[in-house]
């Protein structure tokens, strides 16, 4: 199998296609033995994609101390390290956002150009939905259901009692596709100690010297990662474009022309 052998800790990684080289670092609780995920994805047809299973996810090692942030960034440069990747352009989406943007502050050399998919530069003003706050009594299907409408504000409390056979089905797809070790001990410390990580992210003051050519993408009713927090990273940030799409928190599954949008701005060379 796929683990980095020199980095810190053991990283399950996956490479597919050919292309130049693009880093995709996936969001809070991603796991890449749930399908599809980016690899079957129009970018992997275009691009050779390496993503990877974050420290206490998936198959990667799940160490039993605090995480940081900046260990997140650590271990996607050692991963490219492992791979000889000198650079490469880097696509972040929600809590993979985050790390991208602390991957930026912290190795800026490494990083030809970055896309932010709903995500947050973090802080007491701009950070993303505290989901390190959600009651922890809450089942996978109390969390789906609960956080619906945040996740996408058009399916708010009038939506869902009208579409009632909708919302059940969603859950039920959701929870089809999640590894059964989700539930473990172990999974769910990892998951816990990722959020805490999430809670301490803030890259504010830091996002006027990123001169990294950046796309910002977002969601038009996305209620984890705000309207706000979009206009103010494209604000700060000297070479930043800011980017709509129709959807909440998954628009990039809900607008199919957000895929395209991504390529065309990494094919811009």
């Amino acid at each position: 199998m796929p683990f980095t052998t020199q980095s810190d800790i053991r990283i399950y990684h996956e490479l597919k296609g050919r292309g130049n080289n693009v880093l995709y670092i996936g969001g809070t609780g991603a796991d890449l033995r749930t399908k599809p995920n980016v690899l079957d994805s129009p970018l992997a047809k275009t691009h050779q994609v390496l993503t990877f299973d974050q420290r206490g996810l998936g198959q990667t090692e799940k160490p039993l101390s605090d995480y940081t942030m900046l260990e997140y960034a650590n271990d996607a440069v050692q991963l490219m390290d492992e791979l000889g990747w000198e650079t490469a352009d880097v696509i972040g989406t929600s809590f993979g956002g985050m790390v991208a943007l602390n991957l930026a502050v912290q190795n800026p050399a490494r990083v030809n150009k970055m896309v932010l998919c709903c995500t947050s530069p973090g802080g007491p003003d701009m950070a993303s939905y505290p989901l390190h706050h959600l009651p922890e009594t809450w089942s996978p299907a109390d969390k789906i259901r609960n956080m619906m409408s945040t996740n996408d504000q058009r399916l708010d409390d009038n939506w869902q009692a009208a579409n009632a056979a909708s919302v059940e089905e969603m859950i039920k797809v959701s929870l089809s596709k999640k590894p059964e070790d989700h539930q473990s001990p172990e999974f769910k410390a990892g998951a816990k100690r990722q959020l805490m990580a999430r809670a301490e992210h803030n890259v504010v003051e830091a996002l006027p010297d990123i001169h990294i050519p950046t796309l910002i993408c977002a969601g038009k009713y996305d209620g984890i990662a705000p309207v706000k927090n979009q206009e103010f990273m494209q604000e700060m940030m000297p070479d930043a474009k800011l980017a709509w799409f129709e959807g909440g928190h998954l628009f990039m599954i809900q607008d199919k022309s957000a895929w395209t949008v991504i390529i065309d701005f990494l094919d811009q060379r």
